[in-house]
């Protein structure tokens, strides 16, 4: 049974439940009701957990400061994303909100923030973006204020978050490490890769799941390093620089096959005279 704690305006509130405390959110949900009302549902309700981090205070804490419109705004994306991914942690709630609010109060005060790699969003989360694109207009009119093309790109990063349970500045390393990767590629071959080309896209994604593979300990079972030395020496010369390059930035080992897998996706991507 819910008991609530704090009506928190006519469209959310905050309750307690048998194992925790939970938000709700729902139109008009909230009217009407006061602290100490119990109930077993709630028509059209909308039922969010804490995030681990939230659950070490209480509720009340964890929502104070926010305005209840960002949390509506927030639950307004997840229910975007679950109709593009059937799925998605709802425990993001409370990041996402507090993000769009900080945003918000960045974008009242004509602080702009500008995001380095949107490029790089676009690419390896672009489904994300879309949901978010997708959900603009409605954000908003529902917060009062202008999402930018970068604050999409950030915001994305927490929708990315609730689908891979991967915490959003673990994300945003990521894909700075991999920008930074295919600056070495660039710089190495001497030829500019667009980050929306099809090819920038390609070896991106392989990065991402390179990187992916180190975090977790993955081996990969394919070798191909001598093939690669002799056939495609100078994608092989990239590929090492760049492993070197995340075996420092992630002070994780890797492979040594990894080196001549990602060769072989330069090589067959990159035009490499």
């Amino acid at each position: 049974m819910y008991q609530i704690i704090k009506v928190l305006n006519n469209n959310a509130f905050l309750a307690r439940y048998d194992d925790g405390e939970r938000i709700l959110l729902g139109k008009g949900i909230g009217f009407g009701k006061k602290a100490g009302d119990q109930f077993h549902t709630i028509k059209d309700a909308r039922v969010f957990t804490l995030a681990p981090k939230e659950k070490e205070q209480s509720g009340i804490n964890a929502v104070k400061g926010i305005d209840p419109v960002f949390l509506e705004a927030a639950g307004k994306l997840i229910e975007e994303a679950e109709e593009v991914f059937d799925s998605i942690n709802p425990d993001i709630l409370l990041p996402l909100a507090d993000h769009i609010a900080f945003a918000a109060k960045r974008a009242k005060e004509r602080i702009d923030i500008p995001n380095p790699f949107i490029a790089d969003i676009k690419a390896l989360f672009g489904k994300e973006y879309t949901v978010v694109l997708n959900c603009r207009d409605s954000v908003e009119k529902m917060t009062g204020y202008q999402i930018t093309d970068d604050e999409v790109g950030f915001i994305a990063l927490h929708i990315h978050s609730g689908l891979s349970d991967e915490h959003v500045t673990e994300t945003l390393k990521i894909t700075q490490t991999i920008d930074e990767c295919l600056l070495i590629v660039e710089k190495t071959l001497k030829q500019s890769i667009s980050r929306e080309s099809l090819s920038g896209i390609r070896l991106m994604s392989h990065l991402y799941y390179m990187i992916d593979r180190i975090k977790t300990g993955e081996d990969i079972n394919i070798e191909l390093n001598e093939f690669v030395r002799q056939n495609y020496p100078k994608a092989w010369e990239v590929a090492r620089k760049v492993c070197l390059y995340v075996f420092e930035k992630m002070k994780a080992p890797v492979s040594e096959k990894e080196i001549g897998f990602f060769a072989v996706h330069i090589q067959t991507i990159v035009n490499i005279r």
